[in-house]
Parts: structure tokens; sequence; C-alpha cells
């Protein structure tokens, strides 16, 4: 009886010896993190720099990077402390407060961005396009003059210059052919007079052309030869609006297109608010006390 007893007793303490063993790796494994860096009683972690060393660091950069970390993230935490000392009362009050607004408005930013993707119509056809701008023509005055025009650069020794001026001015599909089949021999070519550039960007791709000469050249059927110390340009201008005139359709379409998507995702998150304080209020999760009682 007495061997049986020390035998029952015996096992106990193995039990309690293997049960506080395991106590303790379950401890040590919550301690596992390995400190770099100490700022009276907060710890910087091997953990939290190990993330922002990029494969293609060597072990050098690796190492000047993790120093300049620590000393940087050291500076920052001491300033902290001492602002937390120095600082006035209401002024701390008053960081807390908007810490603590920034960080609800990131949440929510981020969850409300996260349901317009999931749920928002990208889809705008033509007709709304078109219905949109009919609807705002006004909205749309041109702050840039536009101009539709067709031109090509070449070199001061292209043979048949006059050829080409000719067909530039003329522009039917016989000449249009023949200037695409020499293309190649030019230094810059736009043939497209069917869509408005501005006249900014015309200056941009014809160097002779400049904001003090341009009102002389770009004028509605007007033809240009212009030249430099490179090229020489020759163009002719189909169309021109002016500033203050209204914008062309096509030339707005894209805006009106992310007007229209603003639009919706506005409308959407009015409706997503609404719904959500709806909801709340059912559920008894929302209610505002009366001031007066």
């Amino acid at each position: 009886m007495l061997k049986l007893q020390k035998n029952r007793f015996f096992l106990l303490c193995c039990f309690v010896a293997l049960l506080v063993s395991s106590c303790e790796g379950m401890f040590n494994k919550e301690e596992e993190k390995e400190p770099l860096a100490r700022v009276g009683d907060t710890y910087l972690y091997k953990e939290d720099v190990a993330s922002l060393i990029r494969d293609d660091m060597t072990a050098e950069d690796s190492t000047i990077f993790v120093t300049n970390y620590i000393n940087n993230w050291a500076s920052k935490q001491l300033l902290l402390d001492k602002s937390k000392i120095n600082l006035p009362e209401e002024k701390l009050r008053e960081f807390d407060r908007l810490v603590s607004d920034y960080r609800s408005d990131l949440y929510t930013r981020a969850y409300i961005e996260a349901l317009v993707l999931q749920s928002q119509d990208t889809a705008v056809t033509k007709n709304q396009l078109q219905e949109f701008y009919d609807r705002e023509k006004e909205n749309f005055k041109l702050n840039e003059k536009l101009v539709q025009l067709r031109f090509v650069g070449m070199s001061e020794q292209f043979l048949d210059r006059d050829g080409v001026e000719q067909k530039i001015k003329n522009w039917d599909e016989a000449d249009k052919r023949y200037l695409d089949s020499i293309a190649v021999q030019f230094k810059k070519i736009h043939f497209n007079d069917s869509i408005w550039v501005s006249a900014s960007r015309v200056i941009e791709e014809i160097p002779p052309l400049t904001q003090a000469n341009e009102e002389s050249h770009l004028k509605k059927s007007q033809f240009f030869e212009l030249q430099d110390s490179l090229e020489v340009y020759l163009g002719w201008v189909t169309n021109v609006l002016e500033v203050n005139e209204t914008a062309p359709f096509d030339y707005v379409e894209p805006d009106i297109r992310q007007l229209i998507l603003n639009r919706r995702r506005l409308n959407y998150v009015k409706k997503l608010e609404t719904e959500i304080i709806d909801e709340a209020i059912k559920k008894n999760e929302f209610e505002v006390y009366d001031k007066e009682n």
C-alpha cells in the first residue's frame, strides 16, 4: 500500500513538473520577440524592422538601414516623451483627439472605398456622356485656345518642300496617300486634323512656334511655314476655338466620364451613410438623447 502511494505521488510530481514545463514554454513563446532598442518602457523589436529590409539590400546596406532606423526611432520616441512632459494638458488632449479622428477617418475611408469598388457601376454610355454635355454645356468653357491642324516637320535639306506644301493645303485623298507613303522621311507628322489640340501642346511640338507668334500663325484656314536651326515645319490650321468659347464634346468627353463616376460615388456614399444610420436605429444600436431631459 505504501509503495502504491509512493508511485501515485511520483506520477503526480511528474505531471506537475510537465505542466509547469509546458506553461514555461508557452510563456517563453510569448516573449520570443527579440528587442533591438529601448527608450524608457518602449521597445523596438527585430520583427518591426525585418519587414522593411528589401531583398536587394546587401548585408552592409541592411546594417546601415537598421542603424539609421533605430536612431530615427529613438529620436522620435525621446521627443515624444519630452512632448508629453512639457506640452500643456489641453494641447495633449487636442492632439489625442486629432489622432483619434485621423484613425477613424482612415478606417472609414478604407471601408467605404472597398464598398464603392465592389458595387459601383463604372459603365458610362455614349448617350449618357452626350446628355450630360448638352445639359451642362455652359460649364465647359475653355481656359485655353484649341486648334485643329495638320503639319509635318522635315529636314531643311528636304527636296520636295513645295510639293509637300501643296498637298498639305489641298488635302484630298491622293494627297493623304502620298504623304502617308513618305511619312518616314519626316521628323514629325500630325495628319489627324479632326481632333482638338491645345495651343500650348502645339507650341511644344513645333519649337519655332511661340506664345509671342502663335496668334499670327494659329488662325482658322491658315497655312504656316516655320523654321529653326534644325527643321522646317509646314502646317494648315483647319479650325480654332478661343478662350471662353464652349469646349467641344470630344475634347471634354474624358472629363465628363470622370464627373459622372464621381457623382455616382458621392450618391452611393450618401445612400450608404443613410442606410447605416437607419439600420442602427432599427437595431437600437444608435439613439440621440433629448437634451432638454
